[in-house]
């Protein structure tokens, strides 16, 4: 990764000294700790200042909307204390001067503006380019006393050089003595700096974001496969409650041959074609024996009922998060990340679904529309706002995949088998030999109330072998 050296921040200071000498600071933001963003006035002009102090992405520019736009800048709706600093003494007030000092990352903005009293000061803004150390301080350029700054650095952290409020400015020790790199001191380097940077925040944002997403359906399916395994060990120990309806029905055949309070009773299992020992609560008659297996037999089988539907929701719960992690390996764009973490979190939270918003990729096979989509926001809009009855749906079988909607009313045996091909290179089951393929008429789906986005049922269904 490239870093901002000296002799690039003195190539883009040069190359913006006239704009940013006599701007005005129309606004300031901090969207977090490390960045901040400049809203600076100059020429009749408007730009916006980006400062990153971030260790990792340490830099300056002037954002195009662009790389704005990919930077994912969020403003909180409180401002870090910092801000209101830098707001206080700043916002409205005029940049009187630029400065770097000689072969430091550091740039100075010199700012005239007015105190309480309405008397003019000047203050100086700071902005350290300097790896791990890197800061923004605010300080009294008459009395060299800071005001405030991003990172406060106490005695624990530097010996030689504590910053915070009311401590006097100094420069850090061991100054450099020659400029060194260059890596954007080509040609326009603020252009350089900014598309750089932007793509390089943009990718650690979408790693991120990923990994993020990833995590949280990771540790859910974790939690529902040992949730489905406990139901399935329950449900193999609840499989011989018939039994127990048995046994009673046993006993009641046999109420004149038996005595009541007895401790076992020998009868004839005509099941077995043998006699069996059933063994009794002697406190009790022969026909509250039998009501007590029936009432075992009725609790085994509500348990039974239960658990089964338990594990289905649960196996429907496993499929969904399997779709998930799918449509996150597919994803290509931070848009399509937030898509899938609006999900997530709206699942957690049972809050009204918003909108997708990214349209399923659209594609023409003999002059038709093809639909397919990434993730299961854009398969349940394609089901539930883009198909017709009369519309094909093709989804592979028993992996996770995109919805792909073709929108022919009578396809070809060559559509449809194009469309299937789809449906495997859009699924978990892209790289295996043979998938199979459902394929039935929009008609013919149905979405369960209450159901995970995204998911069908289907009948009328036809099935089609992709190698």
């Amino acid at each position: 990764m490239i870093t901002l050296d000296s002799l690039s921040l003195k190539a883009w200071i040069e190359e913006n000294l006239d704009f940013l000498t006599g701007a005005r600071i129309q606004k300031i933001q901090q969207p977090t700790r490390r960045d901040f963003v400049l809203t600076l006035r100059s020429s009749g002009e408007t730009r916006k200042l980006y400062i990153n102090i971030n260790p990792q992405f340490y830099h300056i520019s002037f954002m195009s909307k662009e790389n704005e736009a990919k930077r994912l800048i969020e403003i909180p709706q409180k401002p870090p204390m910092f801000c209101m600093q830098l707001r206080k003494y700043l916002e409205n007030a005029l940049i009187s001067k630029v400065n770097q000092p000689p072969y430091e990352r550091i740039l100075e903005f010199y700012i005239e503006t007015y105190n309480e009293l309405s008397e003019k000061i000047y203050l100086c803004l700071a902005v350290e380019l300097m790896g791990k150390h890197s800061n923004v301080v605010l300080y009294n350029s008459d009395t060299n006393v800071i005001i405030g700054c991003a990172h406060n650095v106490g005695a624990e952290k530097s010996r030689e050089r504590e910053m915070s409020g009311g401590l006097p400015y100094v420069y850090p020790p061991g100054n450099p003595k020659s400029w060194y790199g260059g890596a954007f001191a080509r040609e326009n380097p603020n252009k350089q700096i900014d598309d750089y940077y932007a793509q390089v925040i943009y990718d650690e944002k979408f790693k991120h974001l990923k990994d993020t997403c990833r995590q949280i359906v990771f540790a859910k399916l974790k939690k529902d496969k040992n949730s489905l395994s406990k139901m399935d060990a329950k449900l193999q120990k609840s499989e011989d409650f018939d039994k127990f309806r048995h046994l009673g029905d046993l006993i009641m055949a046999n109420l004149y041959n038996l005595k009541d309070y007895s401790a076992t009773a020998r009868v004839f299992d005509y099941l077995k074609n043998e006699e069996i020992l059933i063994e009794l609560d002697s406190q009790i008659t022969l026909k509250e024996n039998a009501n007590r297996f029936y009432k075992l037999y009725n609790k085994g089988k509500n348990t039974v009922l239960k658990l089964t539907e338990f594990a289905f929701n649960m196996k429907a719960n496993i499929d969904y998060s399997e779709q998930i992690l799918y449509s996150l390996d597919v994803a290509d764009s931070i848009e399509e990340l937030l898509d899938i973490r609006a999900e997530i979190s709206q699942e957690k939270s049972s809050k009204p679904r918003e909108k997708t918003s990214l349209e399923p990729m659209a594609l023409e096979l003999d002059g038709y529309k093809v639909f397919v989509g990434k993730n299961n926001r854009q398969n349940d809009y394609i089901v539930s706002k883009l198909a017709k009855d009369e519309d094909f749906w093709f989804h592979t079988k028993d992996c996770a995949g995109s919805h792909v909607l073709l929108k022919c009313p009578s396809p070809s045996d060559e559509m449809i088998f194009e469309c299937a091909k789809l449906a495997k290179k859009y699924s978990s089951g892209a790289q295996s030999s043979k998938v199979g393929v459902i394929y039935t008429k929009r008609k013919y789906l149905k979405k369960p109330p209450g159901a995970n986005l995204g998911y069908v049922t289907y009948k009328c269904e036809k099935e089609i072998v992709i190698d």
